[in-house]
């Protein structure tokens, strides 16, 4: 088998955990093992990119495990976490950065800590030989990090092609919201939003894990209830295959709130059920959501999230329009297929230089 058909992946916690990121790694492994690739998967500690000692000797084990000469992908939250490990393996490994967005962008850092983590990651990224990115977005922010542009490659996310949601078909306009409950999320300013239009007939689904970060799995259920949204909001927790599917063929539009998206597969995802989508252009959003599709509002901007909100609700002409656009962008949405084509291509594109 040749070197091309051939590479390790790095990766923090299990692979089966239901985030973007891993989902992209995942699907990646799928697409080019399919296609006849030899893929390697090494999962580290789930502290990264914030490991214990002892986490950092095992990556270290890990790394120094793999022969020389190989390619070696490594997933951002990994790799920011261990720039020392990466200056060492990048003398005898071939090593590509896997991007979703830069560490120091996470919502709800302290200050100290973020500066720590783009110092960590801009050090560990000075070490690579190819950066792999997943949207134009991450790409210019990587222009901070003084990061060569001809090094990064944008690999966008594929697609699965899905039925057009069918909607609640009742009078209660039911709202759909993915996404784990944590800061980076904005559930907080959805719900201050939500809060006024107790007037309209809407109920909101969130589907997100409420286990990775308990406290704000812990503030959002006491906004809830302080807000009067008890009846309204459903935390439905970590959800996927079927179960997900429902959730999306029975709402009548997507709502999230993030701070920050290196891509936002969501809302991909919801584009290719045909639903309107509200959001905040945080990051990538405005990449992935088109204008005919969606009404974006500044991120942090509950009061601009409410009027958007409130026009969906109110107006059956927009959200028809909106409707429509959904549906004519899901068209064009990559497939998955044609991302595993793109990410061969970047690695071969590495390889050589």
């Amino acid at each position: 088998m040749t070197a091309e058909r051939l590479f390790d992946l790095v990766i923090p916690r299990g692979f089966t955990t239901l985030t973007g990121g891993f989902i992209y790694d995942q699907r990646i492994v799928e697409q080019l093992r399919d296609a006849g690739w030899r893929i390697d998967v090494h999962e580290l500690d789930p502290q990264f990119p914030h490991p214990s000692a002892a986490a950092l000797r095992r990556a270290a084990a890990v790394l120094s495990g793999i022969p020389d000469g190989r390619q070696v992908v490594i997933d951002g939250l990994a790799l920011g976490g261990m720039p020392g490990i990466v200056e060492q393996e990048s003398t005898r490994l071939r090593l590509i950065a896997l991007i979703h967005h830069p560490l120091a962008l996470e919502t709800g850092l302290a200050q100290e800590v973020a500066a720590a983590l783009y110092t960590a990651e801009r050090r560990a990224l000075s070490a690579v030989d190819g950066i792999i990115v997943t949207s134009g977005t991450t790409a210019r922010e990587l222009s901070d990090y003084d990061v060569p542009a001809g090094l990064v490659m944008v690999v966008p996310p594929g697609t699965d092609m899905a039925p057009l949601a069918e909607g609640s078909g009742r009078g209660t306009f039911e709202l759909a919201c993915v996404g784990t409950l944590t800061p980076r999320k904005g559930h907080a300013v959805l719900l201050e939003a939500l809060a006024g239009l107790l007037d309209r007939d809407w109920h909101l689904c969130c589907v997100g894990s409420a286990d990775r970060d308990s406290r704000t799995a812990a503030a959002v259920r006491k906004q809830i209830a302080k807000s009067g949204l008890t009846d309204r909001v459903t935390l439905r927790g970590e959800l996927a295959g079927d179960a997900l599917d429902a959730v999306y063929a029975g709402a009548d539009a997507f709502v999230l709130a993030s701070y920050y998206e290196g891509y936002g597969m969501v809302f991909a995802e919801a584009l290719a059920r045909g639903l309107p989508i509200v959001a905040t252009a945080g990051g990538a959003v405005a990449e992935t959501v088109p204008a005919s599709a969606g009404l974006l509002v500044k991120p942090g901007d509950s009061t601009g999230l409410r009027m958007a909100l409130a026009r969906l609700l109110d107006e059956p002409g927009l959200r028809g329009r909106l409707r429509a656009g959904a549906r004519k962008a899901r068209n064009n949405l990559p497939t998955w297929r044609e991302t595993g084509h793109r990410f061969a291509l970047a690695l071969a594109r590495s390889s050589a230089g």
